[in-house]
């Protein structure tokens, strides 16, 4: 492992951006909370918003296969539409 030799003003760099970050991170936590809050009102299903979210972050090759599997699975659960 290399190791280097420990310097406070760097590290305290790195602590205090790590702190930024992290509090970045909180309030854009709040403001995703705020816009599913909103669109609830609206009368959106928050449920399948964030499905949706989750789909659209997948390729599409990993969602086609994902539908694909969840399609057979219901299909020999006798669940299928």
């Amino acid at each position: 492992m290399n190791q280097v030799a420990p310097d406070a003003g760097k590290l305290n760099a790195f602590i205090e951006r790590i702190e930024r970050l992290e509090e970045e991170k909180h309030e854009l936590s709040a403001d995703i909370r705020e816009v599913f809050a909103e669109a609830k009102g609206a009368g959106y299903d928050i449920k399948a918003m964030r499905q949706i979210l989750r789909l659209r972050k997948m390729p599409a090759a990993d969602r086609a296969e994902s539908e694909f599997l969840r399609d057979a699975y219901k299909k020999l659960l006798g669940i299928a539409d």
